[in-house]
């Protein structure tokens, strides 16, 4: 670590009243030897990584840090306060600060050894003997590890690490008098130092209480997977990660305690205690593969969430499953009506009748793919809710109640109510008292079994019907729609799908739309619907594409190069294109996009305009049922909201917009969302 830290990186009279000044005080040390090039642009990075989860530990230690392409080599600074400064920790304002700072491409050697400084932080030596020391020089080499004190805090984060090694290894101990043993992985954002930390303290809490303990450690330098066998003999798992865990199906059928990685750090006992007591009650947890960044429900239904926000992700994973079938199966319908005829869902099967020069066969296949893509709509929405909440075990459950939703005609109603019991029901078996011999074949055996027995009762003899009435009651009122009661509906759905431009109350109205077409002949109710959604939602992107065009003072750079986009983006029907401009001026750009939302909606239904396609923009207008006055309801609208916006902009110009990593984050937000449903 000699290259790492010198006396010039050290301050044993920091003082920074916040820990911002803190941050920029150590930093300033750094760009003067040449380690950081951008003093404002790492100070941006420090603070992005400091919003993802305050840095202070218990212990009085503050350990800012992340990874930037504003600092040249890996770097460590110190800074020791009198006052104490405040970075968040449970038990005050930290005196020791530590600001690590690692290039973007950092090399895992020097990682691994900023891992090493995390490990130290946990011995009470160590950091008394920095609280000690007398000159800056003595601080650097202490930290470096040439000193005594540090060399005693190396022994003792050797000495657990050679216990896990010991572990690792398969040391065999008679089965009556072994120890309980735990697996844990621990990951945090950057990969630096809570990764790290939390696994000494892991270890450290299970040698004093006589827990066999060996740890992943999933950070920035790499990751070495734990021995199969070592897992296989594990009594239960910690996960201890602020990102998704990497292969985490390795873990399935143990008892397990899933947190964030700084409870591992602080209360390492309390974790080992609970998987211990879950091992003792026989609570199995299912765990899901998370590799490649993990699934949209890694972390759905964490224990500090209201039931409100984990309904509501379950039901956004179902339905973000569940809409590239929509758009299949619909586009596919569509230029099957469009070749074909309207006629052609009366066609013969294809397998029996398919003449290669015949434009109705070619329609006629095309209809029938999409009808077999929409086929699968309730049971993958049903199948991902009870994913959201259990995991791959809630798969099966969910799929069947999804499919028999169908058979008994409760249609998409029927597939949320599936969704739910069965991830209820596996949640429920999970937590049962089970014998060790039989957890192995719980995830993929005995609970998909019981799951589906439980849900197909239910769907099949206790709620199918009574879903069914309701589903036959909301479509025949959907189908009596006329009038201003139609023009009202129309605002309404356009008012939901510009409020949260993709979000869930935009998915709520989509949603709702698609389930009407999603049958082989739907209602003319249910097309129109469908039309002044996917109208309204091209409303927003199309606006703000029209409003830099015209008034294009009153943005900036960014957002005038955003808007180019936005052209395609709104034609295409992705409202996500309007998000940088929401982004930077919400109380503006959101509620005149809802304004021009809901004249679309409600002019789109007054037309009559029809739709059979539940996505495609501009390029599914031949299909669509009276295409000129749709366009007309979409420019109404759009010209509502361009006008609304440059007027509110022109009484008050907003503060100019940063067009570095700030804008740069806004753009990318919007196309890291997924570009389909708006």
């Amino acid at each position: 670590m000699s290259d790492m830290i010198t006396a010039e990186l050290v301050d044993l009279d920091l003082s920074a009243d916040t820990k911002e000044a803190a941050a920029r005080a150590l930093a300033e040390r750094m760009v003067a030897l040449g380690r950081v090039t951008d003093l404002d642009g790492f100070l941006a990075d420090v603070a992005a990584r400091e919003a993802q989860m305050p840095t202070g530990l218990d212990g009085g230690i503050g350990i800012p840090h992340c990874r930037s392409e504003h600092v040249t080599e890996p770097t460590l600074a110190f800074g020791r306060s009198a006052a104490g400064i405040d970075f968040g920790a449970a038990d005050g304002p930290a005196d020791l600060v530590f600001l690590i700072a690692a290039p973007a491409g950092a090399d895992d050697a020097h990682l691994t050894i900023l891992s090493s400084l995390a490990r130290q932080l946990m011995n009470t030596g160590f950091t008394d003997a920095l609280r000690s020391v007398g000159d800056a020089g003595a601080a650097a080499a202490l930290i470096r590890g040439e000193e005594a004190g540090s060399a005693a805090a190396e022994d003792s984060v050797a000495a657990p690490a050679a216990a896990s090694a010991g572990a690792a290894t398969g040391t065999t101990v008679p089965e009556g008098d072994r120890p309980f043993r735990v697996v844990a992985v621990t990951s945090c954002p950057t990969g630096i130092a809570h990764t790290y930390m939390a696994a000494e303290s892991l270890e450290n809490a299970g040698r004093e209480a006589g827990v066999e303990i060996v740890v992943e450690t999933q950070g920035s330098a790499g990751f070495t997977r734990l021995d199969p066998a070592v897992i296989a003999a594990a009594d239960g798992v910690i996960f201890a990660h602020d990102v998704p865990v990497r292969e985490k199906d390795r873990f399935a059928g143990k008892p397990t305690v899933d947190t964030g990685v700084k409870a591992a750090i602080n209360r390492p006992a309390d974790l080992i205690a609970e998987v211990r007591g879950k091992a003792e009650r026989g609570e199995v947890t299912a765990a899901a593969a998370a590799a490649g960044g993990g699934t949209p429900v890694e972390r759905a239904g964490d224990g500090g969430e209201g039931y409100g926000t984990k309904l509501r992700t379950w039901l956004m994973s179902g339905v973000s499953y569940m809409v590239p079938f929509v758009a299949a199966g619909g586009l596919l319908i569509a230029l099957g009506f469009a070749i074909g005829g309207y006629e052609i869902n009366e066609a013969p099967s294809v397998m029996d009748h398919f003449v290669w020069t015949q434009a109705d066969s070619w329609g006629a296949l095309l209809f029938q793919i999409g009808g077999v893509a929409f086929g699968f709509l309730v049971p993958v929405l049903a199948g991902y809710i009870a994913y959201g909440m259990a995991d791959r075990p809630g798969l099966v459950p969910g799929f069947v109640g999804g499919a028999i939703s169908l058979t008994v005609n409760a249609g998409f109603l029927g597939g949320l109510a599936a969704g739910l019991i069965a991830g209820g029901v596996v949640l429920a078996i999970q937590r049962v008292r089970i014998p060790a011999a039989l957890r192995g074949i719980m995830p993929v055996v005995v609970i998909p079994l019981i799951s589906a027995a439980v849900v197909g009762f239910l769907m099949f003899v206790v709620i199918g019907k009574p879903i069914a009435e309701a589903q036959k009651g909301m479509t025949d009122w959907l189908n009596g729609l006329t009038g201003t009661n139609a023009v009202l509906l129309g605002a309404l759905l356009g008012l939901m799908m510009t409020f949260d431009l993709g979000g869930p109350v935009n998915k709520v109205a989509y949603t709702f739309a698609t389930a009407g077409i999603a049958v082989a002949s739907p209602s003319d109710s249910a097309m129109k619907i469908m039309a002044a959604v996917m109208a309204a939602g091209m409303v927003p992107p199309l606006a703000m594409a029209l409003a830099t065009t015209v008034r294009g003072k009153l943005f900036d750079r960014t957002e005038r190069e955003n808007g180019k986009a936005a052209w395609v983006l709104g034609a295409s029907f992705i409202s996500e294109g309007a998000i940088p401009f929401a982004a930077a001026d919400p109380l503006r750009v959101i509620p005149a996009s809802m304004a021009g939302g809901a004249v679309t909606g409600a002019l789109s239904m007054s037309f009559g305009a029809t739709l059979r396609a539940p996505h495609g923009g501009v390029f599914v207008v031949p299909l669509i049922g009276n295409p000129f006055l749709y366009l007309v309801a979409i420019a109404a609208g759009v010209c509502v909201t361009a006008a609304l916006v440059i007027a509110l902009k022109g009484l008050r110009k907003p503060a100019s917009v940063t067009t570095g990593a700030g804008g740069d984050a806004a753009v990318a937000s919007a196309e890291t969302k997924q570009p389909v449903a708006a």
